[in-house]
């Protein structure tokens, strides 16, 4: 990945969290009247709430560029120990569904009261799983299948780590507002990354045929007599053994 692109990845994803950031803050206190973003303020909109949502959702758009960059080097260094993509593919499975039953029990193990449900904690872990699903497929839509795994477990694995400040207050304004952000800015940057990389993220390698023949192409294009080495005849004659064969001299013969 060149410089130009990390920029472009950079600055689009802190300009979508930004927005996501704003139009959440707006939601959430439309829906809940009780609630200030900003801590020690009332709750609604003023000038020091618009600027601290712009600069928490910024913030929260670097924290899921360090979430996406750092799962890349992690998934470099898996596959080199694993030796294998399937296991790999196994172990990121296995880490997915231990991160569905966390989401679910130790929030409930931690806050819930005496005779409480474990119903009401099964809402923030379902919709986020739902999102990685739906965002997986349509990778799996512009890639191919091999994408599948690896998107799931990024969109639903990496950016419940990365919301796990939020999670441990038990505020649902607070889970909605810090894993909207997330969603969209790791969904953006996982469905850019086959765009730009090329490669990522499970697509094919064209090898062979036309593929192999368009990369040759320029290099006997830029060598020296190339075309003319290829032209040759088989066995070696060329235009010696033309040369030479008009060289010979028929002797006349003599009339008796």
């Amino acid at each position: 990945m060149t410089i130009k692109k990390w920029i472009y990845i950079f600055w689009t994803t802190l300009v979508l969290g930004t927005v996501v950031s704003v139009a959440m803050g707006a939601l959430l206190l439309a829906l809940f009247d009780d609630i200030s973003l900003a801590e020690g303020t009332k709750a609604g909109f003023d000038g020091y709430t618009v600027t601290f949502v712009v600069l928490i959702g910024a913030t929260i758009s670097v924290l899921s560029q360090m979430g996406f960059f750092s799962y890349l080097i992690i998934r470099y260094i898996a596959i080199g120990i694993f030796r294998s993509k399937r296991l790999w593919e196994y172990v990121q499975l296995f880490l997915i569904a231990d991160t569905v039953f966390a989401m679910i029990y130790l929030p409930y193990a931690n806050f819930a009261e005496p005779g409480e449900s474990i119903a009401s904690y099964l809402a923030i872990p379902l919709v986020l799983l739902a999102a990685a699903l739906l965002i997986s497929y349509w990778k799996v839509r512009q890639t191919n299948r091999n994408a599948f795994v690896p998107t799931l477990f990024f969109m639903y694995t990496v950016t419940a780590l990365e919301a796990v400040v939020a999670l441990r207050q038990n505020s649902l304004p607070l889970d909605l507002y810090m894993l909207a952000v997330l969603v969209v800015c790791n969904g953006w940057q996982i469905m850019l990354l086959h765009k730009l990389v090329g490669n990522a993220g499970g697509e094919k390698q064209e090898t062979g045929g036309a593929g192999a023949q368009a990369a040759l192409r320029p290099q006997l294009a830029g060598t020296p007599g190339a075309a003319a080495r290829n032209d040759r005849p088989a066995g070696g004659g060329g235009s010696r053994g033309q040369k030479a064969k008009s060289g010979k001299k028929k002797t006349p013969s003599r009339s008796r």
